[in-house]
């Protein structure tokens, strides 16, 4: 039976793999049909492929009798960004890059699906889940409305990301909202333009486009409980030309993000928002349209399956390198989906002094797959009776 550091170090060279080939979203072929191929390999009966286009899921059975079902998940897809790490094994795709860590989410499932081949010493089943397109994409919640959870059974479901600047082999987390809900919005200001020697005879909306930067931002200070967090960012502004400095433009576009920790405080700012768009429209005797853009929800971890998470990763890393009161962040994950259908929890794993996710320079820290492997193959021993 292989070791897990021997394990690890093979892992190492497939996360190297879908590193130098990264795809997007929904359309991994060569990243589904590698691990789809690699599971085969290590002997796993039960895989199925296809499910949101390309996803695959593997189910293996332990050989203690029947229990219950957990799933362990993983994200595949990269970003469309452009890689700056001269690494030798740095992407060979133009501007696709493995910059959020789901190269090395997908080796360490890998590893774990080998071991757990080769041992499969305990009740129930585990079912890993190899899921597509969470940069955006939401490929859990169609891999839910494809009877994910129903067709395979699963009673429970658990995610792993690491996290830069947490030192390797340390994990954190906490129960209830761990991940903010993030929702996205373009909004049209329609006004009339004109001579900007005569602004009398416009109506300006860029000038409205400022009020209303500056309105959205009483949301998070004056509207919400300051112990809530809220987001409010205004990521881009369009009007006019630099060739035209004499003339008002008709029109100007604004678009961002708003990110929340409550369901229902992510409802109420929705509603704030549209007001003050709206509202600061009219005053000013214009019209807004707003492209309001659902993202991902909140990522609720369950308190006992939190507390179940906790002492795995202790088993492995020791009580002092596992925070379980890791403080919340404001990023969004589609996770989150598969938390509101079945109960589970969400870990970050270290890694390391790297640089951040989504940055050109971040590269999964190889170091972190052993951990990450050990952590997993705790989390089934402890859930399913393992020896």
């Amino acid at each position: 039976m292989s070791t897990i550091e021997a394990v690890a170090e093979e892992a190492k060279g497939w996360r190297r793999h879908i590193h130098q080939n990264p795809e997007l979203l929904f359309d991994l072929p060569e990243t589904a049909a590698f691990v789809a191929g690699k599971l085969a390999e290590f002997g796993c009966e039960n895989v199925t492929t296809g499910l949101a286009k390309t996803g695959v899921v593997a189910v293996i059975e332990g050989n203690k009798g029947p229990g219950k079902t957990i799933a362990l998940r993983c994200d595949m897809d990269a970003l469309p960004m452009s890689e700056q790490t001269n690494l030798p094994y740095a992407s060979k795709n133009a501007n696709r890059m493995h910059a959020c860590g789901h190269d090395g989410h997908t080796a360490m499932l890998l590893a774990t699906a080998k071991c757990l081949v080769e041992d499969p010493d305990f009740s129930g089943k585990v079912v890993l889940i190899f899921q597509p397109a969470e940069e955006g994409g939401g490929g859990a919640r169609v891999m839910i409305e494809e009877g994910l959870l129903e067709r395979f059974g699963i009673d429970e479901v658990y995610g792993m990301h690491n996290e830069p600047g947490l030192e390797i082999g340390s994990f954190a987390t906490r129960a209830g909202p761990f991940m903010a809900g993030a929702d996205r919005f373009v909004i049209t200001i329609n006004g009339k333009g004109g001579h900007a020697a005569s602004p009398n005879m416009t109506r300006d909306p860029v000038l409205v486009s400022a009020h209303m930067v500056t309105a959205l931002q009483s949301i998070a200070s004056r509207f919400t409980d300051p112990f809530d967090p809220v987001v409010v960012s205004i990521a881009f502004s369009e009007a006019g030309n630099d060739k035209a400095l004499n003339v008002i433009p008709a029109s100007v576009r604004l678009g961002g993000t708003i990110r929340t920790m409550q369901a229902e405080t992510r409802k109420a700012v929705e509603q704030r928002f549209r007001e003050i768009v709206h509202g600061t429209a009219k005053l000013f005797e214009t019209e807004a349209e707003i492209d309001w853009r659902p993202g991902y929800p909140v990522t609720v971890n369950d308190a006992g399956r939190t507390s179940a998470i906790v002492a795995a990763a202790a088993k492995v890393a020791g009580e002092g390198r596992v925070d379980a009161a890791y403080e919340p962040s404001m990023g969004a994950e589609d996770f989150s989906y598969m938390l509101e259908k079945r109960p589970g929890a969400m870990i970050l794993i270290g890694n390391g002094d790297s640089a951040g996710l989504h940055h050109p320079a971040y590269d999964f820290n190889d170091k972190a797959i052993a951990h990450g492997v050990r952590y997993w193959l705790s989390l089934v021993g402890q859930e399913l009776g393992a020896r």
